[in-house]
């Protein structure tokens, strides 16, 4: 028996309860494309130039879609897509094996995290934005600029769907 009658019709499944397979928490890393595909290719994850806070923020079995702006970092024409998706398949970030050149800042050591990437498509924004809880805030895109923004699982949900297409 439905104990919410007015909240969830007859039919329609608690959207509170976890779909079998669906993480628990979700993260949205935003990097350019031509990033998203190294990484995605390589298995793992980095975000804002190597630093590690951010992904402490997460745990094995997150979640985790790339949104690119751009094709390339530094490119004025926008490309606004879902590039990546996969699940944290790591305990902890570590430290890359390769330096990277950060120009007048030096050389760093990247940190990372493992991720299972899946078979996808990118997905242009415009495909998806009015379905996304992400993108119903006004100003949504103004959080972005932090480099990881939590996700909603049903947002991790529809994408991973869309971009398995």
């Amino acid at each position: 028996m439905n104990s919410h009658p007015t909240l969830f019709p007859t039919g329609i499944e608690d959207p509170t309860r976890k779909a079998p397979g669906s993480p628990e928490r979700a993260w949205l890393g935003v990097v350019s494309a031509e990033h998203a595909r190294r990484a995605s290719r390589h298995g793992w994850i980095q975000l804002n130039h190597g630093d590690r806070r951010n992904l402490a923020r997460m745990r094995r079995g997150d979640g985790f879609v790339f949104y690119s702006p751009t094709e390339r970092m530094g490119d004025t024409a926008g490309l606004r897509a879902f590039t990546a998706l996969g699940v944290i398949a790591d305990d902890e970030p570590y430290l890359a094996d390769e330096v990277m050149n950060m120009g007048a800042r030096g050389t760093v050591r990247p940190w990372r995290r493992a991720v299972d990437f899946e078979d996808v498509h990118a997905a242009d924004l415009r495909t998806v934005a009015a379905d996304l809880v992400l993108t119903q805030r006004p100003n949504w895109g103004y959080g972005l600029r932090f480099g990881l923004v939590p996700l909603a699982v049903e947002d991790f949900e529809l994408l991973r769907v869309t971009m398995g297409r």
